[in-house]
């Protein structure tokens, strides 16, 4: 069975009718938590003037000032992304708004092929050849302590940016900006990197006395937030509203302008296109090769270089589709052959050939059909890169420690992991992972549709008015702020077709009211079977506007269905 939130229905009404809210809209605020009108626009209409002060934010002053000096002294600066878009939109944040400023600034990025994330020894060389004075960390920098300390015994400044987990020892830097820091005084302990980068590049701002407008660059930030899966709350909730409202109005930097245009979106940008379309783009390059075109098209200044560095990150993401389709169709049959006698609580699948920079993607796409934690190694010859990902709620660090004495190393999180394994420890691989996965205490119950709580149930009456534009008032949405989710009664399937090869779109009749129905890969398999066109169905799915039907359309998108 399903559940639904318990909501104060009074509050509800009174929210619909003191803030001109569709009900449905109103009654989400109110099972989430959110009954009073004050506490309601602040949430619908998030203002920069409402961020946290930045004072108490541990070495924010030091970095401005030694970076103040770098810049009026005309020292030569580098700026040091990780490759991935938090990483990518950090860097190219602090480097463009540093020279700006008159900076001396060259910016680089990691590289998935060449000594893997942060700043490895590989990067090293690299940021070495540039030979700065001052070497300023994106996303990464935290773990990097050998490295780090290389650069200080060359006397090399270090200023680390980043917001992982922060180690016990200190850092061999002239400040570390991380507000997960224990000394750190800064109240939102949310921001991603590129939070990071804009409220450092502010503080630079202030001592040089410069005349530059930082909201230029809330595009940046809204997209490198949404991306890295932060918490679309507090700080994050304000920049991220404010970045995307700037893509809205047309006032995103070329290089985010020409990603919208390639991405032939409609409508609104949400979060959920900068997840779905933006974001692979901005990824794809680094996934197959090189993340040095998606640097420069965040760093584009002209329409025409953002406009063709688009369409070669847009090539770069239909390669990675390719890719990722062949080496998902290849594990999954080899799931089916290394586990004919039935699938345990955790899969691994490795082949000589697979492309490591989507091995991630993989391993997500087969979770989605197995429904358990999945390793998947790519093999060059005695060694493998290995991704790991699991269903919501696993703890999957704790289970890939577990198979530690079968890897070179590892790391990760708990929704997400990495390693470097031999080919001879596969088999060791397989049966250790099972294990530990059977072992382990999730954070929540078995997987199924019963985990997932609906903000309400959705009448015929609630898909109608001006539901699409007040859908738009709850974004952003993602992490920690969910889109509407609803539970359909009655519903009856007219029609159904496929999507390309993953996806199914359906067309579905609540009372006299037809509404498009989107299935995506995972969900779609599971449900391909239950999409019938006889008798009346009970749909759960999130509930969003859908541009493509009209600017007063929605859509339905999929979780699970049941017999009405």
């Amino acid at each position: 069975m399903w559940s639904v939130r318990s909501t104060d229905l009074s509050a509800a009404r009174e929210l619909s009718r003191s803030l001109s809210l569709h009900p449905l809209v109103a009654r989400v605020l109110a099972g989430r938590g959110v009954t009073d009108p004050g506490q309601a626009r602040a949430m619908l209409s998030p203002k920069l003037a409402e961020l946290t002060v930045p004072d108490a934010m541990a070495d924010r002053e030091e970095a401005a000032s030694r970076i103040a000096h770098a810049i009026a002294r005309r020292e030569h600066i580098v700026v040091f992304g990780d490759y991935d878009v938090d990483g990518t939109t950090s860097a190219a944040l602090l480097a463009t708004t540093l020279t700006m400023m008159g900076g001396a600034v060259r910016a680089l990025v990691a590289s998935r092929f060449d000594g893997g994330y942060g700043l490895s020894d590989e990067a090293l060389v690299r940021v070495l050849e540039s030979r700065p004075s001052l070497l300023i960390t994106c996303d990464c920098g935290t773990s990097d302590h050998p490295r780090l300390a290389k650069l200080q015994a060359r006397g090399i400044d270090v200023i680390v940016v980043d917001h992982h987990k922060v180690p016990e020892e200190p850092l061999p830097a002239v400040a570390f900006l991380n507000p997960h820091r224990p000394d750190c005084g800064f109240a939102f302990k949310g921001l991603a990197s590129v939070g990071l980068a804009l409220s450092l590049a502010a503080a630079v701002r202030a001592r040089l006395k410069a005349t530059l407008d930082l909201r230029e660059f809330l595009d940046l930030v809204a997209v490198g937030t949404i991306a890295d899966v932060a918490p679309l709350e507090g700080d994050n909730r304000i920049l991220t509203r404010a970045g995307l409202d700037r893509l809205a109005q047309g006032k995103g930097r070329a290089g985010m302008a020409a990603l919208v245009k390639a991405s032939k979106m409609r409508g609104k940008p949400r979060a959920f296109d900068v997840g779905f379309s933006i974001a692979p783009m901005l990824n794809a390059p680094g996934r197959l090769g090189s993340a040095e075109p998606t640097l420069k098209l965040l760093m584009a200044q002209r329409p025409e270089d953002a406009e063709r560095l688009a369409r070669t990150l847009s090539q770069a993401n239909e390669e990675r589709r390719r890719v990722s389709q062949q080496v998902c169709d290849e594990a999954i049959a080899q799931v089916s052959e290394v586990y004919s006698a039935g699938i345990p609580a955790g899969i691994v699948v490795a082949a000589d050939g697979w492309h490591h920079g989507v091995g991630g993607i993989v391993a997500g796409r087969v979770v989605e059909r197995f429904g358990v934690p999945v390793i998947v190694v790519a093999l060059d010859g005695h060694d493998g890169v290995g991704s790991a990902r699991a269903p919501k709620g696993w703890k999957l660090y704790d289970a890939v420690a577990q198979c530690s004495s079968d890897l070179v190393r590892f790391g990760g999180h708990d929704g997400a992991a990495g390693m470097k394994v031999r080919a001879d420890k596969i088999e060791s691989l397989r049966a250790s992972f099972a294990d530990a996965c059977a072992k382990a205490v999730t954070a929540r119950a078995a997987a199924n549709d019963a985990d997932v709580v609906a903000d309400t149930e959705c009448t015929e009456r609630d898909l109608q008015g001006p539901l699409a534009q007040h859908l738009d008032a709850l974004e952003p949405t993602g992490q920690s702020w969910s889109e509407a989710v609803v539970i359909v009664r009655d519903a009856r399937i007219i029609d159904a077709r496929e999507v390309g090869t993953t996806h199914l779109r359906a067309r579905a009749r609540v009372g006299t009211q037809s509404i498009n129905v989107f299935i995506r890969d995972g969900v779609g398999r599971r449900a391909r079977g239950e999409l019938s066109l006889d008798g009346l169905l009970d749909l759960l799915a999130r509930v969003r506007p859908d541009a493509w039907a009209g600017p007063d359309a929605v859509q339905l998108d999929l979780s699970a269905t049941q017999v009405a």
